[in-house]
């Protein structure tokens, strides 16, 4: 986790509508070292998956990449060709979705896709890609995988085939693997099964990761980094452990607060109040005021970035918070479990 692979600064995204052009990513700048693992985390329509989407290249009219840098290993993605950018996808830039069946053909084996990404960038034999195949699927923990590879999508269970989607994204052992949100239909268990195998993963190849997730939960056991999305921005990143612990920006917070395991069983959780104004309805200044306790009037200025830990941490913040104001979850937890 030394040097970054990844690099997305000042990325804007724009969709045009008749009601008019909206940012659905805004200046959003984070980096990725090789090896490590960063959670973009946020409520529905943060712009997320759209950060994933732009940085893959896969944004599609009405939807067009407006600004911004998107470098792999100091190479501009967005000033790439589309066919030199549709040999780096797969290669050295993939992607797992939230479906798995938006990557598997209901129709074809298993093998047969796998054998199929192999030689769309590597000439090799179908013995060679098959190899390669089996060898990937053991890679993320799918017993037998020599007979994976003759089964159909229907014939594994949810777990397994998103294993498969994760196994076919590391068939060219890529630099970077952007996630969207892919155990988010899959039960405790299994999520937990495969947030280990990310992990393993990320350690023992090198290939990082962006993990894009509503589920904060995830993100603390599993992220090295985290970014804090909201209406299109970044409002707050940082080491994951200290973000968590200690949350500087109020929505952050909020999302903090609302997790069930703060609070006895059977308590109310807290929520943010109201929800994320409409893309074309953003208010002026900060787009999170009219949620927010701490707001006053300076909040109708856009808000300033605001620094600490030696700028390893920021928030995008007029009053963030400050750390002796916050309960920190480790200790929260610890103690309720003690009891």
């Amino acid at each position: 986790m030394s040097d970054v692979v990844l690099s997305v600064q000042g990325l804007e995204t724009a969709f045009s509508t008749r009601a008019g052009t909206f940012k659905a990513v805004d200046g959003v700048s984070f980096d990725v070292g090789r090896g490590e693992i960063v959670g973009l985390v946020g409520e529905s329509g943060s712009g997320k998956s759209v950060t994933g989407y732009s940085i893959l290249g896969l944004v599609e009219p009405p939807g067009r990449i407006v600004g911004g840098r998107v470098e792999l290993d100091g190479e501009n993605l967005l000033a790439l060709a589309p066919e030199k950018m549709r040999r780096m996808r797969g290669a050295r830039v993939a992607m797992v979705f939230q479906d798995p069946m938006m990557t598997l053909n209901p129709v074809l084996r298993i093998g047969t896709q796998m054998i199929a990404a192999v030689r769309a960038h590597d000439p090799v034999s179908k013995a060679d890609a098959r190899t390669r195949a089996r060898d990937a699927l053991g890679i993320v923990g799918i017993p037998s995988p020599e007979e994976r590879l003759d089964a159909y999508p229907h014939q594994l269970s949810g777990g397994m085939r998103q294993r498969v989607a994760i196994a076919t994204a590391l068939l060219h052992r890529p630099a970077v693997i952007i996630a969207d949100e892919p155990t988010t239909a899959l039960d405790v268990s299994i999520q937990g099964q495969i947030l280990a195998e990310v992990r393993r993963l990320a350690d023992e190849t090198g290939t990082a990761f962006v993990w894009i997730t509503h589920d904060l939960a995830v993100v603390s056991s599993l992220a090295d980094k985290v970014c804090v999305m909201y209406a299109g921005r970044i409002v707050e990143r940082g080491p994951a452990d200290d973000v968590i612990a200690s949350p500087r920006h109020p929505y952050t917070a909020g999302l903090l607060a609302s997790v069930p395991s703060l609070h006895e069983p059977g308590a109310p959780l807290p929520q943010v109040p109201g929800s994320a104004p409409p893309p074309l309805q953003r208010p002026e200044g900060c787009a999170f005021r009219p949620r927010c306790a701490r707001a006053s009037e300076a909040c109708l200025a856009d808000p300033p970035l605001a620094t600490f830990d030696d700028a390893r941490r920021a928030a995008l913040c007029h009053h963030p918070i400050e750390p002796d104001a916050w309960t920190s979850f480790s200790t929260s937890t610890a103690s309720r479990n003690a009891s």
